[in-house]
């Protein structure tokens, strides 16, 4: 592929259909599988190594997709549950579990209904899937940024020195990503090239991230890293049950990733948002105050909290950030504070923190098999697409769909033009 600035690139039609997969994330190299039989398909990247962020998402337990029914699990991508439908569909998550043992890595079903491959790490998965991939003649070429189109329809690359590469290809799928964790490949640059292409890409923004809380000095210093436990988050209609952490600068932790959409939505409408905190989600109000009603004594507030309602110190401690020093007196009012406690939301953390990030290339410059309207040939998956979606499975699951849809269009892209029929 390198001409050192253009002269010797190879122009398309010469022996098999020539596929150029740009990403060697998990969509980028589902397509490249689907796309390996009867083409020659090339992985490029601009990391020395393929799947960096996959093996990071999957040193804690890699979470592979969802097992509840498929109208909840549609109904994780919110607004573009309509769009994923048909594309979940052709790739669900029983679909995604049989491929994963058919590299050797049996799943099973978590108490939570997350799956995970027994191994629970990423590493043993994609050592047999990039295995997979060289065995079917698969080849890839890694330290290779994209910058675009050249006049003549080349795709443009540059390497870590900035030298100039250039490649034809009869049929692209860029999987490039979305912005979350930049350093480990998914910065985002693509938005500005695809945008002078006339594509319209919606901006990037933070998703399954932290959120920003202006803490008390006190509250910082004395409770930054405890975690929150068995309590309930509300964000308007949004209620998830769960856990969290409280850190110096606001709040972390699976709940609070779940509520990104709607707190982003607030934020943008806004300028904040409301996070109410059910501190004891398992008692209603009226069973919470009959506890706080019974005598206390010569207790300190405290005590008699931690005692009658079975707040650990951190609850106590956001009470008072949420209410002052002076909490209701009253059973039933003290009870509807502890079970709505609101906390303002000033921002969302920043995209290099967030596990995910929404926004990406805008549905409607799409086709149904997820071709650039504007760029017959070129193909998106995975998170460049703008859909959101929570962690629980459900952002992988996209990513290989989305992939397996892109790949499937480019077969057909490509067998249309030779006339045949696929």
């Amino acid at each position: 592929m390198n001409d050192a600035g253009a002269a010797r690139a190879a122009a398309p039609g010469a022996g098999r259909p020539r596929v150029t997969v740009i990403g060697a994330g998990p969509a980028g190299l589902m397509a490249a599988e689907r796309l390996a039989a009867g083409h020659d398909v090339v992985v490029l990247d601009r990391m020395r190594g393929v799947g960096r962020k996959f093996l990071m998402a999957g040193r804690g337990g890699l979470n592979v997709t969802h097992s509840e029914p498929m109208p909840a699990f549609l109904g994780r991508y919110r607004g573009s549950a309509p769009r994923l439908a048909p594309i979940l569909a052709d790739f669900p998550p029983a679909a995604l579990r049989a491929w994963c043992e058919g590299l050797g890595q049996e799943t099973f079903v978590g108490s939570s209904g997350r799956v995970f491959p027994r191994a629970m790490k990423a590493s043993p998965l994609l050592r047999a899937w990039t295995r997979r991939l060289e065995e079917a003649g698969v080849r890839f070429e890694l330290g290779r940024r994209w910058t675009g189109w050249r006049a003549d329809g080349a795709l443009s690359f540059l390497d870590a020195e900035g030298g100039a590469h250039a490649a034809f290809a009869d049929a692209t799928i860029l999987a490039l990503g979305g912005a979350s964790w930049p350093r480990l490949g998914s910065d985002g640059a693509w938005t500005t090239t695809l945008r002078a292409a006339g594509v319209e890409v919606e901006e990037l923004a933070p998703s399954n991230c932290g959120v920003e809380v202006a803490w008390s000095d006190h509250l910082r210093a004395r409770f930054a890293g405890t975690p929150l436990k068995r309590i309930a988050l509300c964000v308007g209609d949004d209620v998830v049950r769960g856990e969290a952490v409280v850190t110096a600068r606001g709040l972390e932790g699976g709940a609070v990733y779940a509520l990104s959409a709607p707190l982003r939505a607030a934020l943008a409408r806004e300028g904040g948002a409301r996070l109410a905190i059910d501190l004891r989600p398992d008692l209603s109000v009226d069973a919470l105050a009959r506890a706080l009603g019974a005598p206390r004594g010569a207790q300190s507030l405290a005590n008699f909290l931690r005692k009658a309602a079975g707040l650990p110190p951190v609850a106590i401690a956001l009470l008072r950030e949420a209410h002052g020093r002076d909490l209701p007196q009253a059973p039933k009012a003290l009870a509807a504070a502890i079970k709505s406690l609101g906390l303002r939301v000033t921002a969302l953390a920043g995209l290099e923190r967030a596990i995910s990030s929404a926004g990406g290339i805008a549905w409607d410059e799409l086709d149904e098999e997820l071709m650039l309207r504007r760029r017959p040939g070129t193909f998106a998956c995975g998170e460049m697409v703008a859909w959101d979606a929570p962690t629980g499975g459900y952002l992988l699951q996209a990513c290989l769909a989305t992939a397996c849809r892109a790949a499937r269009g480019a077969r057909a892209f490509l067998a249309a033009r030779e006339g045949r029929i696929e």
